[in-house]
């Protein structure tokens, strides 16, 4: 008995590793944002379309978040969001970028801002 199941990694094809691929993202990019994060897509290019897959990149600045451990932070949540969620996104790379003043947000709060921007790039893709 074989069963579909799902696999909730986040590994090396899970991201946007060189600066060709963040430049691909940002020649053309759909816009979605937030009050604290704005996230730039493109539909994947990826040669092999035998798996889709999605992948991310973070551009997470210090002028926004100036310490460490916060960007840290920020950056660790987006990332378990995303492996959450990336199964019901479409086929895209994406790079999320934040604004002044997530820092002052806690955990559950990012959490929810990035459920909300998953949800919309889902509805604008399913039209």
């Amino acid at each position: 008995m074989v069963t579909n199941t799902v696999t909730y990694e986040f590994n090396r094809e899970s991201r946007l590793l060189t600066p060709d691929h963040f430049q691909c993202v940002f020649k053309k990019p759909i816009r979605f944002g937030s009050r604290h994060f704005t996230i730039l897509i493109t539909p994947t290019n990826l040669p092999n379309d035998s798996c889709k897959n999605n992948r991310l990149g973070l551009a997470i600045a210090k002028k926004r978040v100036k310490l460490a451990v916060q960007r840290n932070r920020i950056k660790r949540i987006v990332r378990e969001s995303f492996r959450l969620n990336q199964h019901d996104l479409p086929a895209i790379d994406m790079v999320v970028m934040v604004k002044s003043g997530i820092d002052q947000l806690n955990n559950t709060e990012i959490n929810q801002e990035l459920a909300k921007i998953w949800r919309k790039i889902i509805q604008r893709h399913k039209n």
